[in-house]
């Protein structure tokens, strides 16, 4: 492993990739569907693991800045001779953190609940802004979002690789999870050095970092706008895969989605923000199916997907509040121990 931190990052991002492109061959369309759909849940949810996690504020308003992020997609993608794909993400990125610099500097001097308060208002606000502006922002039925055309040097490379075709499901898949590989790369590297120690001073000690001459009220903001450019680009990345930017789909209940995945997976770890968005989108459906087979109809059988997911965020908070990653960190100690124990005793 390189000595350097990036390098050691680099090297795990590279292996990632390999691993990335094996499974999107290797499924079928529906599934790449559904790895698309995991990949800007992640990304929000690695955003949100920085500032949650990391610098101890609550946010319930993150579906709202994926809006930001959607909606600024849908307005600069508009197909042949517009902008590139990177550009527009970069672009809703940059205006999704500019909002998020403005509601942390507003909410710099809230704890608990009265800025988890505030971050609800702003999920409520911001999809009503849609529907004022329907001239521009297409109202209820929201606003188109023109599917990117894949590449035709990229359908090359797939096709000298894997020999197969690259429909557009699986370019979009590509898509978030090229995003969402580089996002969790830079993330790693910030929480590895100053400014992710800083984060983590102010989170467990206020009174402690602000001694030390830490500024708390920009390290907070700092936090948010870089958690808002996350949910930016899992915005821009869910407005080109669901091709649609609309109110009914940044609700309340998007940003307390999130959250619980950032809980379920592991508060203030990476993995942890990918293994809750995973269980985000694929236990739904495993449940549905299950419940089927058991002889339910299609209503019962949706309807008992939330109630499970219910069931293992509470298990989760009692039996395991690290998350599943504390879980796994908790199994590995234990079995190096195991490892170490007899060589100890056959040693002494």
């Amino acid at each position: 492993m390189p000595r350097s931190t990036f390098g050691r990052h680099a090297l795990i991002t590279l292996a990632a990739l390999v691993a990335v492109v094996l499974v999107l061959e290797l499924t079928s369309p529906f599934r790449n569907s559904q790895f698309a759909t995991m990949s800007y849940y992640a990304i929000a949810a690695a955003g949100l693991t920085v500032l949650t996690g990391l610098n101890g504020q609550i946010s319930l308003g993150h579906g709202a800045l994926m809006a930001v992020g959607a909606y600024t997609t849908g307005l600069l993608l508009t197909g042949d001779g517009g902008l590139p794909l990177p550009v527009v993400m970069l672009v809703a990125a940059a205006v999704t953190a500019l909002v998020g610099a403005v509601v942390g500097a507003a909410a710099a001097r809230l704890h608990g609940p009265y800025l988890a308060g505030a971050t609800l208002a702003l999920a409520v606000a911001v999809p009503g802004l849609a529907i004022y502006f329907d001239t521009a922002l297409g109202g209820e039925q929201g606003l188109p979002v023109t599917s990117p055309h894949v590449p035709g040097w990229f359908a090359d490379a797939v096709y000298f690789l894997s020999a197969n075709e690259t429909p557009t499901a699986k370019y979009l898949a590509y898509v978030g999870w090229g995003t969402l590989l580089l996002v969790l790369l830079l993330l790693a590297n910030l929480m590895a050095g100053r400014t992710g120690r800083v984060w983590r001073a102010v989170r467990d000690d206020e009174v402690a970092a602000e001694l030390a001459g830490i500024r708390l009220g920009r390290v907070r903001v700092l936090a948010f706008v870089v958690s808002a450019a996350c949910a930016g680009l899992a915005g821009a990345v869910l407005g080109i895969v669901v091709r649609l930017a609309a109110p009914s789909g940044f609700t309340i209940v998007l940003s307390l989605g999130l959250l619980t995945a950032v809980v379920v997976g592991g508060l203030g770890s990476l993995v942890g923000a990918l293994l809750g968005s995973a269980l985000l989108v694929f236990l739904p459906p495993a449940v549905t199916n299950i419940g089927i087979g058991a002889g339910l109809d299609g209503t019962q059988a949706a309807q008992l997907a939330p109630f499970v997911y219910g069931v293992v965020l509470v298990l989760v908070m009692l039996l395991a509040p690290s998350g599943a990653v504390g879980v796994m960190k908790k199994l590995w100690n234990r079995s190096r121990r195991n490892r170490r124990g007899p060589s100890t005793r056959r040693t002494g």
